[in-house]
This record gives C-alpha cells, structure tokens and sequence, in this order.
C-alpha cells in the first residue's frame, strides 16, 4: 500500500502547526485601535461626568409643584430647600421627600421626580380632613365655642396633621368625653379617635354631610348629632356598612323620626317625631 503522497504530508503540517500567525505590522495595528478604543471610553466617561456634575447644562433652575389646596406652592418649595444651581443628578429625591413629610404635616404623600435638563417636579397630595377637634381658647372649654377656639383637623388615618383657626365647612366635630375607668386605659384617645374617623368613613353620603358632631363616650358608645337636630346611636365602629345600610332604610321607613339606634344592626330602632 502505497503512502501518503508530499500534497497530503504537507496539508496535514499545516493543520498540526495551525493556521498561519498575523504579521507583526497587523499585531501592532490592533493593539493601536484597542488603545484608541480605551481612551475614547475613558475621554466619553470623563465627558459625561463633567456634563452632569462640572457643567452648567444640567442644574436645578427651577421646581414646579402641583396637587397643592391648602398649602402654596411657595410653601413647598421652601420646605423642599433644593438650591438653585444644584447638579440634577445629585439631588437626592429620597432626601426632599423625607424633608417634605417631616415639615409639612398636611402633606400625606409626595413624588419628586427630575424633570431633564433643569426641573425637580413636586407632586402632592394633601390630606382631607374627616373630623376635627376644638382646642379651647383661653378660659373656654373643650366642648364649647369660644373666641380664640382653634381646630385640629384629623385624616381618613386618624392623623392629626394640622391646627386652624376656623373649622372648615361640611366637616363634623369630634367630641371625646370618655369615662375615667379601666375602659379607658384598654382603649386610650389615640384609639377613640381611629375609631371615629372609622364611623366617619362608613356614614352614608347623605349622612354624612348632615352630621355636625361625632360623640365619643368609650370604644362601644359612639353617636351622631346632625345639623337638623337628629341623632344617631352608632355603638361601636364595627360592623360599619351594616350600621350604614340599616340607617338609611331605617329613615327611609321613619322620616318623622328625631332618635335612631342602629347600634346593634339587625335590631335597629325609631322614636320621636
């Protein structure tokens, strides 16, 4: 059997030393464009951090604020304290909201988003009063009005988040006059107050912009004064929705009446005309 000829010996050399090695010039021309292409990315890097942090491109010129009711917008943006001229990129947004909770209690929530290339926006939501409760001016007392009366506006969360001097309008009076005993240690103020902002939340509609006065007396004696002269015996804030649908057919049947107990649902009770 003959061997193998020179053609194939020289073909299988080939593959045994592999495949043929660049020339010096062409290494040498690779490792240029691999150095060039590293500094182009250091220069680029170096560039994007001057334009966000060295430049005067990209700094806060200016902070819109929207949402606001109560509060000005003047007022938010002093309790954001972003200074002019501040680089975009390094405000803190975190930071702002933290500042802006803390300093104005009527704020229940706040998005600060940065608005490229100068905005910082200021997104707020206020809280709505559902209930306030009358401090009593010199010489007055709790329960009664008085000259130099201030309100504390309380939230759907049971927050008392801010003190004026008028009541605002459509929104009912919280009366708490609990009894000194062990009940009061088991539930102290804090929790009488959730639960009559809880009764608050559950009143019907209609009720609900008629009530002029929640009275507090223990967890379990909570009741309604409406502004026609009416009133309601909740009972406790449990079972809410039950308590508001019988009111309302209860009157419905009873619309004469001056005295409904809907306290205990499923045996509700009128009286008076």
């Amino acid at each position: 059997m003959a061997g193998p000829t020179t053609a194939e010996r020289g073909e299988r050399q080939k593959l045994r030393s592999g495949p043929p090695r660049p020339p010096r010039q062409m290494r040498l021309r690779r490792l240029r464009v691999l150095i060039a292409l590293l500094v182009a990315l250091v220069l680029a890097g170096a560039g994007a951090v001057w334009l966000l942090y060295g430049s005067q491109w990209l700094r806060v010129e200016r902070l819109s604020v929207s949402g606001t009711r109560v509060l000005t917008p003047q007022q938010v943006r002093e309790a954001a304290d972003v200074p002019d001229g501040t680089p975009l990129v390094s405000v803190d947004t975190d930071a702002v909201e933290a500042r802006l909770l803390r300093r104005l209690p009527r704020i229940d929530s706040v998005d600060v988003v940065r608005s490229w290339p100068h905005g910082i926006g200021l997104k707020v939501t206020e809280r709505t009063p559902v209930l306030v409760v009358r401090t009593p001016g010199k010489g007055g007392k709790s329960n009664k009005g008085g000259k130099g009366d201030k309100y504390v506006e309380v939230d759907a969360k049971g927050v008392r988040f801010a003190t004026v001097p008028t009541a605002p309008k459509n929104v009912a009076l919280l009366e708490l006059t609990p009894s000194r005993t062990a009940a009061l240690r088991r539930f102290p103020a804090d929790r009488l107050v959730r639960e009559a902002v809880r009764v608050a939340g559950d009143l019907p509609a209609s009720v609900a912009r008629a009530t002029r006065t929640v009275k507090v007396r223990s967890y379990d004696s909570i009741s309604l004064e409406l502004g026609d002269g009416r009133d309601v015996e909740w009972g406790s804030g449990e079972k809410g929705r039950a308590k508001a649908r019988t009111l309302t057919a209860l009157m419905k049947a009873a619309p004469k009446a001056r005295h409904f107990d809907v306290s205990v649902p499923t045996a509700p009770s009128s009286a008076g005309s």
